[in-house]
């Protein structure tokens, strides 16, 4: 950061970051519209349906992102800061950063989910291939992979714009 004396010249440094800062002033990370598995079905509400659970399909509730808030959230308003200060106060890039960040940390949560375990019935269904035309998957008693279409599908959008899908940026969706 440059070296400021007199008053004229740090209220002309504070206005010109305060111009920055009000661009790029929110990211959303999740699951967006468009995004469906083979049949259509939406992510975003089988990501909504695993996170809170269905209990009437008999589908029990793993908090992935429920959790992931409450575990890495408290965390976010520090890394701005230091993102913010990294990037001279561009937020556009900043929340472009933290939708990365962000992203990531949805995506192991989906990894590190692993209870309640899944269904017998699911297992055996997902052993024979019979829910994806599939012989065998090394996820066969793994809870919310089974495609990996959800955990593909996580993208982040910076105020308005352009939604940005994560594994598009890692490689390709599956």
């Amino acid at each position: 950061m440059s070296n400021l004396s007199g008053g004229h010249a740090l209220m002309t440094k504070l206005q010109e970051i305060l111009q920055k800062v009000e661009k790029g002033t929110e990211v959303k990370v999740g699951f967006f519209e468009g995004a469906t598995y083979k049949d259509g079905t939406p992510v975003p509400l089988v990501a909504a349906i695993q996170n809170y659970g269905a209990p009437a399909a008999g589908i029990p509730p793993r908090p992935f992102f429920s959790n992931m808030v409450k575990e890495q959230g408290p965390g976010w308003s520090k890394a701005i800061a230091v993102l913010a200060r990294k990037n001279d106060y561009d937020m556009g890039k900043t929340m472009g950063e933290m939708g990365e960040l962000i992203g990531g940390q949805l995506g192991q949560s989906i990894i590190d989910t692993n209870a309640p375990p899944l269904a017998k019935e699911t297992i055996l269904a997902r052993a024979s291939g019979s829910k994806r035309g599939q012989v065998k998957s090394p996820t066969i008693g793994k809870p919310l992979i089974d495609t990996a279409n959800m955990i593909n599908s996580i993208g982040y959008q910076v105020d308005e714009g352009e939604v940005h899908v994560l594994a598009k940026q890692a490689g390709g969706r599956k």
